[in-house]
């Protein structure tokens, strides 16, 4: 790789970690490439993009970056692959599904939105990260459950009102 190769290169991860909302720091070394297609198509159908750079590469990306990714550098060991995604527990509930035929990836680090998680142990915390979507879900129903609430309890007592009027209504009637 040229000088002016690598340049480019780190420039276009730097434009990447610009824009990434979470990024997972991966290994996926010893897969064969039945289980590394795999991989990649399910990353592919799960909206996650995979990509194997230089370590050396992406420090400089890193360190070029507005970004602070702290001990994430320090990680930089042996096989790097990254995986980009906008829904922050993808990456982890796709590794932890992929391990269950293959030992690999390993989960060396992720940065999801400025919180840094190191070592692969940290997967079953991230997969239980709620996305965006989801926790606005929740809200939604939290804030619609009172209002159900009063308008059920409005139809029914206004049920028993009507009723209750009624039976008035009609004992006057008959006196």
């Amino acid at each position: 790789m040229t000088k002016e190769q690598k340049s480019k290169e780190i420039e276009n991860l730097v434009k990447k970690l610009a824009e990434v909302k979470s990024l997972y720091l991966t290994d996926i070394a010893g897969l064969n490439s039945k289980e590394t297609t795999a991989l990649r198509r399910a990353c592919f159908n799960a909206g996650i993009e995979l990509s194997v750079v230089k370590n050396t590469l992406l420090e400089k990306a890193m360190e070029s970056s507005d970004k602070n990714f702290g001990d994430l550098k320090n990680i930089l060991k042996g096989n790097t692959s990254l995986m980009f995604s906008d829904i922050a527990n993808s990456p982890a509930k796709l590794i932890k599904n992929f391990r269950k035929k293959s030992d690999k990836p390993i989960l060396k680090g992720a940065y999801l939105e400025e919180s840094i998680y190191i070592g692969d142990k940290r997967v079953d915390e991230l997969v239980l990260i709620k996305s965006k979507e989801e926790v606005i879900g929740e809200i939604i129903t939290l804030l619609q459950s009172p209002v159900k609430n009063i308008i059920n309890s409005l139809q029914s007592g206004g049920g028993k009102l009507s009723g209750i009027l009624k039976t008035l209504s009609d004992r006057k009637s008959e006196k």
